[in-house]
C-alpha cells in the first residue's frame, strides 16, 4: 500500500478540498483521512470531497496509529521539510509497536502535483488574468495619487486593496513595491521614506489567489502622467533604458527557447547568458523562476543548480532581473505553462 501524511494546507486542500491551520491528512491508496480538532470538524465535514473521512482528534499521533493499525501499514511517507523534530520523535516512537517505519521525502507532495491538470492550468490562467487587471487598476490609482507623492508604505497598502478587489481575493504573497534604489532589493520592504515622483522607476511584484491557485507578475515602470505596466517602457535615463532592454531580452529568450525535456538549469541559463554577455551577470542575484500553483513557490525550480526535467503541464515563473545597489533594479516576470513542448505565457 502507498501511504503518506501531510500537514501542508495546500496539500490538505489538494487531497480533501478543505484545509485549516491544525490538521494532518493521511492518505492510504485512495482512502483519505482529514484529522483535525473540534474547532474545524463541522466545517471540514461540510467542505471536504465526498469519500474523505473526517476524524476529530485531541491526539494526532494516536489517530495516525489507528489508521496504521487499520490498514496494517509497514511504511508511511512524510515531508521532512514540514515536520518538526518533536513531532517526528513522538510519531516514530508511537509507530514502533506497529512495526511501521517513516519514510522522509522532501517536497514529496509538490512532486505529486508538479504537472498541472487542464483544470488547474485554467485556474492559474484566471488568477493571472485578475492579477493583470489589478495591475491596470493600480496604475490608474498611481496617476491620481502622484500629486501627493505617496511613500512606499502607502503604495503597499493601496496595492493590497486593488489586488484583493477590496477583500474578495487573497494574496499569493505580500506585494513588493520598490522605488528607484529600493528596487535594487529583490524583495524590498516598503519604506516610509521613499516617495514616488514623476520620472521615478517603480518595481511592482504582486499576485493573488483565485480558488486557491496563485498568480505572480512583476513589472518595472517609468512613472509619468500616464502610467502603465506593459513591457513597453521608455526610460529617459540611458542606463535605466539599457538595463531594462537587457532584462526584457533575457526574459524573452527564455520564453522563446525553453523546451520540455530541458533541465531547470538549462532554462535558467537562457536568461543568465543574455545578462552575462552584457556584463551584468553578478547583478542577477536570484534564480530565473519557480513553480506556481497552490503555493506561490512550488516545483520545478528554474535555477542554475536545478537538475529537474521540465515537462509539459508544468507551470513556472520567468523573472530575470538586474539589481544595481543604491541605484535601481529591474525585474520582468510572467507565468508560463509548458504546452506542446514550448512555453506559453498565461
Amino acid at each position: 500500500m502507498k501511504a503518506y501524511l501531510t500537514f501542508s494546507q495546500s496539500a490538505q486542500y489538494y487531497e480533501c478540498g478543505f484545509s485549516c491551520d491544525n490538521a494532518v491528512v493521511v492518505r492510504v491508496d485512495e482512502a483519505r483521512f482529514f484529522i483535525t480538532d473540534s474547532r474545524y470538524t463541522l466545517e471540514a465535514k461540510e467542505s471536504s470531497y465526498s469519500g474523505v473521512e473526517v476524524i476529530e482528534s485531541r491526539d494526532f499521533i494516536q489517530s495516525i496509529q489507528g489508521i496504521v493499525n487499520r490498514f496494517k501499514l509497514k511504511e508511511i511517507a512524510f515531508d521532512s521539510q514540514e515536520v518538526n523534530v518533536d513531532f517526528y520523535q513522538k510519531l516514530y516512537a508511537g509507530l514502533e509497536a506497529f512495526k511501521c517505519s517513516l519514510d522522509a521525502q522532501a517536497n514529496f507532495h509538490q512532486k505529486l502535483r508538479i504537472i498541472k491538470t487542464k483544470e488547474e492550468i485554467e485556474l492559474i490562467r484566471q488568477s493571472q488574468k485578475l492579477n493583470k487587471k489589478a495591475f491596470k487598476n493600480f496604475a490608474k490609482y498611481l496617476e491620481k495619487a502622484l500629486k501627493d507623492a505617496p511613500n512606499e508604505q502607502e503604495l503597499h497598502y493601496e496595492a493590497i486593496k486593488h489586488l484583493t478587489y477590496k477583500g474578495k481575493y487573497a494574496l499569493s504573497f505580500e506585494p513588493i513595491v520598490g522605488i528607484n534604489a529600493n528596487a535594487a532589493k529583490p524583495h524590498a520592504l516598503p519604506s516610509i521614506k521613499c516617495r514616488l515622483y514623476k520620472n521615478d522607476l517603480l518595481l511592482f511584484d504582486a499576485g493573488i489567489k483565485y480558488k486557491r491557485y496563485c498568480s505572480d507578475m512583476t513589472r518595472t515602470a517609468l512613472i509619468k502622467s500616464e502610467i502603465n505596466f506593459s513591457k513597453d517602457q521608455k526610460f529617459k535615463d540611458k542606463q535605466r533604458m539599457q538595463i531594462y532592454d537587457i532584462v526584457r531580452k533575457a526574459q524573452e529568450n527564455v520564453i522563446k527557447n525553453a523546451r520540455s525535456g530541458m533541465s531547470g538549469k538549462q532554462i535558467d541559463s537562457l536568461a543568465r547568458e543574455v545578462i552575462e554577455k552584457n556584463g551584468y551577470g553578478k547583478y542577477f542575484i536570484h534564480s530565473t523562476g519557480h513553480g506556481v500553483g497552490l503555493d506561490i513557490h512550488e516545483l520545478p525550480r528554474i535555477s542554475r543548480i536545478s537538475d529537474e526535467i521540465v515537462q509539459d503541464g508544468m507551470v513556472f515563473s520567468v523573472e530575470p532581473g538586474i539589481y544595481l545597489p543604491n541605484a535601481f533594479g529591474v525585474r520582468i516576470e510572467d507565468i508560463v505553462v509548458m504546452k506542446n513542448g514550448r512555453a506559453e505565457v498565461l
